[in-house]
């Protein structure tokens, strides 16, 4: 089978781009990289160039070229069932895919306020325009995931072993690290210490690290 070639943007800015790298990562699924530097007058002909969409993150699987994150996910899900990444059981199936379906497409206003910036610690930024009330559902969800799901299967992500909801999830813990401190339950705050601690999302960020160090 053909090498996976997964296109990205900046480790410190893209959040899109770190959905699918830390599936691929975490998951142990083999992988190469590309990443092309975000914001730089040359960045649209080099994105076009690699993307049918024009955007990162992109997959390239043999002749296979898929772009969006969640599609991405879906398409490692089917080509690779041994690595379970959406919850076994069909209730818990179910609603992890409906909080990263939600997650893919709301909560912008965390994302126009909020833009990731992986490096970066206890901004302490505003959270008007919204992004109180996007941080207040995330707190539910992820409580709620935890609670009915996590906890009772044995595991420390939201759906017990890691998920496909986790990924889509993973820029949202770094924005609440960058600009919190930010008022979590219990069970959302050890599950965003968790996702911070987790080796995949230290590598990333030591990617991003190193990408600053080299600009």
């Amino acid at each position: 089978m053909a090498q996976i070639k997964l296109i990205i943007g900046d480790k410190n800015l893209s959040s899109w781009s770190l959905r699918p790298w830390i599936i691929l990562e975490h998951a142990g699924i083999p992988f190469t990289e590309e990443n092309i530097k975000l914001n730089r007058p040359d960045s649209r002909d080099a994105l076009k160039q690699k993307s049918p969409s024009g955007l990162v993150p992109c997959l390239s699987h043999g002749d296979l070229v898929i772009w969006d994150s969640l599609a991405i996910a879906e398409y490692l899900n089917d080509a690779y069932p041994e690595k379970q990444l959406w919850p076994a059981d069909i209730n818990a199936r179910a609603i992890a895919r409906a909080i990263s379906a939600e997650m893919h497409s709301g909560f912008t206003a965390l994302r126009t306020v909020w833009p990731m910036n992986v490096t970066r610690r206890d901004m302490n930024h505003l959270t008007t325009g919204g992004v109180q009330r996007d941080i207040d559902r995330i707190n539910d969800l992820w409580t709620m995931a935890r609670k009915k799901y996590g906890k009772p299967a044995g595991g420390t992500f939201l759906f017990g072993a890691f998920s496909i909801a986790d990924a889509m999830f993973a820029p949202v813990v770094s924005r609440l690290v960058t600009y919190g401190p930010v008022a979590l339950s219990a069970e959302a705050s050890a599950y965003r210490d968790m996702m911070i601690a987790l080796p995949a999302f230290k590598k990333w960020e030591d990617g991003a690290r190193l990408e600053i160090g080299n600009t």
